[in-house]
């Protein structure tokens, strides 16, 4: 209990509150703007936080980025335009609510359960983390290769409209990742003599281009229209959540569960999370029929699983300094320049910087509640603003977050040419969001089969040898397997009715 005093102690000073609340706001901006992602808020604050002291350093980074997730649902929300990977498993639906005229109602549900999704992580950050880490680190290159297998597979579960479509899209998407020079043997694949494209196809280009700027190109072709989204609603944010909880417990606590166990794992994070969950949500509804058209189910079991995710992937980083996302990476160095080294050592030989930033976790998912009210309110003005003025806008906001990513004109020509393929895409009923899926985990699933191959000699009876990975391998096919095993199963029961 002393220990807790003492870091209360840290956290609780003027000089830490006003830093965690100036970090809030800015979190709240980059996460904002398409292209500008948790990880960028975080690598721009790394500067500022070598004037700080430890406590207020790490309270910037872990604020700016509990606020920056959850702001890349308010583009995605309002425009169509995911300010993450992780918000474009669940764009369709947001977006169908706000063109019902209540997008209140997915940015309150985004905001409550994302809140509440990073305090429960944080709970099990304080109450298990050792546990947690110690099976993390059991998984090889093995078992990431199902668990990235079962993330893909995700793509038939979120499709709109026909699996086979849903299937086209990621296939798109890992085509797409497999350009360039990353890859296990380091030979430039479609690169076609294009110095730029050995880095590969950038995901924030392209994800920008498939949903943003196709937005653009149908406003433009639509332009005599001039549509505008039906009035927005007057009821409360929070009031409506209030019933969402009642209504959905059990999916707030499998997505935060979820979530949390998936961030635990170094290098899943919460893109993975998300996507996973929001499958989840849609195979276990009562209403699987309703998502994608403006249903928040999904966005209750998703938003919950977006934050614990962040919350989860500081588990490896300050048990075992192994970082779990790009972002507790950065975290990590920062930690090392203030002199304090993650590791089991440092629980015993500096607990109360621990306990410190445990504090500053719950802070920050509860700061999010009143800040985040304040966002909703004045981004939802945006819905005002006619298509002719607001399209170029939106289309400037596009090339800035393309050209921030590596300062390079490509990424905007990047997301022009995604732009034109998401645009044909929708104009075919294609859904978007397993090409984004396949191309942000595509260079996963090729790193760990051609690691999981060379250790095995060839062998892919290695992928079940192990129990962790046997579980997941016989889990997955199972999920490929029951739904063509009922599909087979109900041809068979109608062919002997006719």
């Amino acid at each position: 209990m002393p220990v807790v005093l003492d870091a209360a102690a840290l956290v609780f000073q003027p000089s830490v509150l006003l830093v965690i609340l100036a970090a809030a706001a800015f979190g709240m901006f980059v996460g904002a703007i398409p292209g500008l992602t948790a990880t960028m808020a975080t690598a721009l604050l790394v500067p500022v936080t070598f004037f700080m002291d430890p406590v207020p350093a790490i309270a910037a980074i872990v604020t700016a980025t509990a606020m920056a997730i959850f702001a890349g649902d308010i583009p995605g929300t309002l425009l169509r335009m995911p300010g993450t990977p992780a918000s474009a498993a669940y764009v369709q639906d947001a977006y169908a609510l706000t063109k019902q005229g209540r997008p209140e109602s997915a940015l309150g549900a985004s905001l409550v359960f994302s809140s509440l999704g990073g305090i429960f992580g944080t709970l099990v950050l304080i109450t298990a983390s050792p546990v947690l880490a110690e099976v993390a680190l059991k998984f090889s290159s093995f078992e990431y290769f199902w668990l990235v297998v079962l993330g893909l597979s995700c793509a038939v579960f979120i499709s709109p409209g026909s699996p086979a479509r849903g299937l086209i899209s990621l296939f798109i998407g890992l085509f797409a990742a497999t350009v360039g020079l990353e890859n296990p043997a380091g030979e430039p694949r479609y690169t076609f003599g294009n110095v730029e494209l050995m880095g590969g196809v950038q995901f924030i280009p392209a994800m920008i281009g498939l949903f943003a700027v196709s937005e653009v190109i149908r406003a433009f072709i639509h332009r005599g229209s001039d549509e505008k989204p039906p009035a927005t609603g007057k009821r409360g944010i929070f009031r409506e959540q209030i019933g969402n909880m009642a209504r959905y417990p059990v999916q707030a606590l499998r997505g935060s569960a979820l979530g949390t166990a998936i961030g635990a794992l170094p290098g899943a994070g919460a893109d993975i999370a998300a996507w996973i969950s929001y499958a989840v949500s849609k195979k276990f509804s009562k209403t699987p029929e309703k998502f994608g058209k403006g249903h928040v189910e999904g966005l209750v079991e998703a938003g919950s699983s977006n934050n614990g995710a962040m919350s989860g992937a500081w588990i490896p980083a300050l048990v075992f300094g192994i970082p779990g996302d790009s972002i507790t990476a950065i975290v990590i160095g920062v930690l090392y320049i203030k002199g304090i080294n993650p590791g089991p050592m440092v629980f015993i030989t500096q607990p109360q910087m621990i306990y410190a930033v445990f504090i500053v976790f719950l802070i920050a998912n509860l700061i999010m509640l009143p800040l985040g009210w304040i966002a909703i309110k004045g981004a939802r003005q945006v819905l005002s603003i006619p298509q002719r003025v607001l399209m170029p806008i939106i289309l400037m906001f596009c090339m800035v977050g393309s050209f921030a990513i590596n300062n390079s004109v490509f990424g905007i020509w990047l997301m022009f040419v995604f732009g034109i393929i998401g645009f044909l895409m929708e104009e075919n009923n294609i859904p978007i969001a397993p090409a984004i899926l396949g191309l942000v985990l595509g260079p996963m699933l090729e790193q760990n089969f051609v690691t999981s191959m060379i250790k095995s000699d060839g062998s892919f009876l290695a992928f079940f040898e192990r129990p962790i990975a046997a579980g997941l391998g016989l889990f997955t096919i199972a999920v490929w397997m029951i739904p063509l095993a009922m599909l087979l199963l109900r041809r068979r029961k109608a062919d002997a009715a006719a």
